[in-house]
């Protein structure tokens, strides 16, 4: 009995997401403690901005407003910030965007010591906040395969996922408490505080340059990251199929109209539909443990789209409530494992030099596939009813991902470079020289003005060397 106990704790270990980075790569560490304490702080403005902004108007669309209001700043900040992340010291730009995050909110807190809080800063506190999140968030990546060994990068980006899923459950939760005992102010103040953490934290990250020093930030270095990312086989299949995956199957734009019409609820069957996909990307978060063992990243993406797929399908057809909110925990779990699996192609493709563009490209297509994928929603919510909507959007991200395969093969066969064991050094495994593993460019090349990579850069062979110097395993 003990035995067979030994093995189930065994496997459920393995299942685990792996902790190991955080013990084993103090920067990384520091890394992931500023991102998860930063992210739970916004997620309590989130709420509140939304909150306090009915509260001063008494209307639904004065709420969407403010949040559609968000969405050029953010947009714009994430396309433009790419070079900038290129250009300058990742962790000087990590610690700008600290104070420049908080500094947005302290607008939004003062505003709420107001006898009278004003609306105008709910527009354009948040909207200034909006321009640096895509920023930050190419920051970080960019920086995280100089902080962790090529091994380790699968387990880190899990720890990342977990971290920022963890936090969109905590971060609500706590909200809603902190707003009815302590008001407003007290909740925005604790977000500029979780900022101040997140700015200590990455304060004491070593220097990270961008290979080569940097390239100049502008249109031509931001026109070099699209050209890359067109160029790069896997890394444009892995952008198009979640774009896919978004803009047909996202379902949420469909909730409030199967509540009232299929499950015959109001206001919390909503909420349960809207909480199912985020409760499946938490619990598939923490069970990415095994993710070090998949090699072939391009179908272990397609094969959760597709399951994706197929769970929206399903939640399309169902008629009953609980199988409903099954099939989209499914959904959440699937869409949350690919992401893993996107950004270990993105870290492990692009050379270090354009990481941040490539990065702030790929958030754009976060940001903007869902809202495009509520407007399709709507559309053929419009034609067929929101059942039709659902099940036709799940089968054309089937479709998509077929497509995204057929079109571009190398995608589907990409096949990583070869990993040595968890927790080694960085610098034991390399490519020929010359050469990036399965797609694309030059190391070396900065994807400025000079043209597309190099048409020979697409399927490097992995091999042994003796370890790199001590100052170049920083890299």
């Amino acid at each position: 009995m003990s035995a067979r106990t030994g093995r189930i704790r065994r496997a459920v270990g393995r299942a685990l997401v792996d902790t190991s980075p955080l013990r084993r790569h103090a920067g990384f560490r520091r890394l992931w403690t500023g991102q998860f304490v930063a992210s739970v702080g916004s997620q309590l403005t989130v709420v509140a901005v939304g909150y306090q902004t009915y509260r001063l108007t008494g209307s639904t669309m004065m709420v969407g407003l403010v949040s559609l209001g968000q969405l050029i700043p953010l947009l714009a900040g994430s396309l433009f910030g790419g070079p900038l992340v290129d250009a300058w010291d990742r962790r000087t730009v990590l610690m700008a965007t600290q104070v420049l995050l908080a500094a947005g909110v302290t607008g939004l807190a003062v505003n709420s010591m107001l006898p009278h809080p004003l609306l105008w800063p709910m527009f354009a506190c948040t909207a200034e906040a909006a321009a640096f999140q895509g920023v930050d968030w190419a920051a970080r990546r960019a920086s995280l395969r100089r902080l962790v060994p090529l091994a380790d990068l699968p387990a880190a980006l899990s720890l990342q996922s977990a971290a920022f899923q963890t936090s969109l459950v905590l971060g609500p939760a706590a909200a809603g408490l902190l707003i009815s005992r302590a008001g407003f102010s007290l909740v925005y103040w604790l977000n500029v505080a979780a900022f101040g953490i997140a700015f200590a934290t990455v304060a004491r990250l070593p220097s990270l340059r961008p290979a080569g020093g940097g390239h100049p930030a502008g249109i031509a270095s931001l026109a070099g990251g699209v050209r890359y990312l067109r160029s790069s086989p896997p890394l444009a299949g892995a952008f198009l199929i979640d774009l896919g995956a978004m803009v047909f199957g996202m379902p949420r734009a469909l909730f409030p109209a199967l509540a009232d019409t299929v499950f015959g609820g109001g206001a919390a069957t909503v909420g349960f539909l809207n909480a199912a996909p985020g409760l499946g990307a938490l619990v598939g978060s923490l069970l990415t443990g095994h993710v070090w063992r998949v090699r072939r990243a391009g179908r272990a993406v397609t094969v959760c789209v597709v399951i994706w797929g197929l769970a929206i399908m399903g939640f399309g057809f169902a008629s009953w409530l609980p199988a409903a909110l099954a099939l989209l925990v499914v959904a959440g779990a699937a869409d949350v494992v690919s992401s893993v699996f996107r950004m270990l192609i993105v870290q492990q493709i692009t050379p270090d030099a354009i990481q941040g563009r490539v990065n702030s490209l790929i958030f754009v297509g976060l940001q903007g596939g869902p809202r495009l994928g509520d407007a399709e929603a709507g559309a053929a919510a419009a034609l067929g009813g929101p059942q039709f909507a659902a099940w036709s959007g799940g089968l054309l991200s089937v479709v998509a991902a077929v497509v995204t395969c057929w079109a571009i093969p190398q995608f589907w066969r990409y096949h990583e470079p070869r990993r040595g064991r968890a927790g080694a050094r960085p610098g034991r495994l390399t490519t020929e020289p010359g050469r990036q593993a399965n797609g694309g460019s030059l190391p070396g090349w900065h994807g400025g003005s000079g043209g597309r990579p190099p048409a020979n850069g697409r399927t490097g062979q992995v091999r042994r060397r003796r370890a790199a110097p001590a100052a170049s395993r920083r890299g």
